[in-house]
């Protein structure tokens, strides 16, 4: 089929959510992709922070096929080796979980650590107007209707009215203002990302972490981090908040927990991991054992030395490579971020015009992403090349000239 006649498929039958690039993506390897029509791309996007180590690895290709010749699915009525397996190993590598609960995607995740916050309120005889959900503005959570809640962003939420009660909203960084939004003492939680990402790739402030675990600790409410798309070796540690040096109570992880295979993780330390029991919440395909088997083999890897030392090498060539481009043409005002989840963002004059730059990027052979209107996101493959960066670095510079 034509590519004009493809393309038509998804204008016909698709609900119109999406405005995805003109193109039509048929295989991948490494940090490179290419098109029905034959055009190689290279991939500084990784699936949203998803392939991160790569398209077709061949370990996790491995680990799909041999699991997809024994046993796909079981429900959760029923045991199988694999999520058995990952949930331990997730736990030892937390440094702080003692439970997990699997399912399919982040806004799952987050879903869960919702319930679970609100569940451990009200065991602690907490009434409902006392279980209140602090975050941020500028966060991003998940699309489901409590997740978009909690994602302080009001163009997520626009017209899905009435939304949930009991989340707050306020300023990322802000110390004095999240004091003050604890000060009632109706808070169960306080939940947030290392990294904001959708928000425009924006990290905590050195110190903030720290503040906020000690005000959860004075007022005796949870920490919830959400590390769907700044954990799992992104931003150079295996968890964003180790840089910072702070035990959350939970976290949750998606995206690149299986290298590309749908898979989402609430982990739990000892505060709350035993308020959720039997019939509290549930999932059909969550933990199945196809992506147990992925993502135990994609754990592995990312949390080699190996793939940590590529995260810290690349990461440098492409601030380096950013701030040579914007040296000959005044193009960034800052790149932000941490390890290989870094934002460039657009100098006023030319503000509003990322969706733009994204679409003559691909013109060129390079496969961006951008966080808001005005931010140039890179998340590339954990794994990606010298060469690889180098190369993207003269096709994005081609597009902006």
């Amino acid at each position: 089929m034509s590519l004009p006649d493809l393309l038509a498929l998804g204008r016909d039958h698709y609900l119109p959510v999406y405005r995805q690039r003109e193109l039509v993506l048929e295989r991948g390897q490494g940090a490179r992709l290419w098109d029905s029509e034959g055009r190689e791309y290279i991939d500084f996007s990784a699936g949203i922070a998803v392939c991160s180590l790569g398209h077709a690895d061949p370990d996790l290709v491995a680990a799909l096929v041999e699991q997809a010749g024994r046993l796909w699915h079981t429900s959760n009525v029923f045991h199988s080796e694999p999520p058995l397996r990952l949930a331990q190993e997730l736990v030892q590598a937390s440094r702080f979980a003692e439970r997990v609960f699997f399912c399919n995607s982040g806004a799952e995740a987050n879903e869960a650590a919702i319930k679970l916050v609100r569940k451990w309120a009200a065991a602690q005889g907490r009434e409902p107007a006392r279980r209140t959900i602090v975050t941020f503005r500028g966060s991003f959570h998940g699309r489901t209707l409590a997740a978009v809640t909690a994602t302080a962003q009001p163009k997520y939420q626009a017209g899905y009215e009435p939304l949930p009660g009991g989340f707050r909203y306020v300023d990322f960084n802000d110390v004095a203002a999240l004091e003050a939004a604890m000060a009632g003492g109706d808070v169960a939680a306080v939940m947030l990302e290392p990294v904001q990402g959708e928000g425009g790739v924006l990290p905590a402030a050195p110190g903030f972490l720290k503040a906020v675990r000690a005000l959860c600790d004075r007022h005796g409410v949870l920490l919830v981090l959400d590390e769907i798309q700044s954990g799992m070796g992104r931003t150079g540690a295996l968890f964003a908040h180790w840089h910072d040096g702070v035990v959350p109570d939970i976290v949750t992880l998606a995206k690149a927990l299986g290298g590309g295979f749908p898979i989402g993780a609430m982990l739990v330390g000892p505060q709350a991991a035993d308020a959720m029991q039997f019939g509290d919440h549930g999932t059909t395909f969550g933990g199945n054992p196809l992506a147990a088997a992925v993502a135990r083999v994609a754990l592995r890897k990312i949390a080699s030395p190996a793939v940590v030392d590529n995260v810290s090498r690349q990461a440098a060539a492409l601030r380096d490579g950013l701030s040579a481009i914007d040296a000959r043409h005044g193009l960034f005002q800052e790149v932000r971020g941490r390890g290989l989840m870094l934002g460039a963002v657009l100098r006023p004059e030319h503000a509003g015009r990322a969706a733009e730059i994204l679409d003559r990027a691909a013109a060129q052979g390079l496969l961006l992403l951008q966080a808001g209107p005005d931010v140039l996101r890179f998340v590339p493959a954990l794994t990606i090349t010298g060469a690889d960066v180098a190369e993207g670095l003269e096709r994005l510079e081609a597009a902006l000239r």
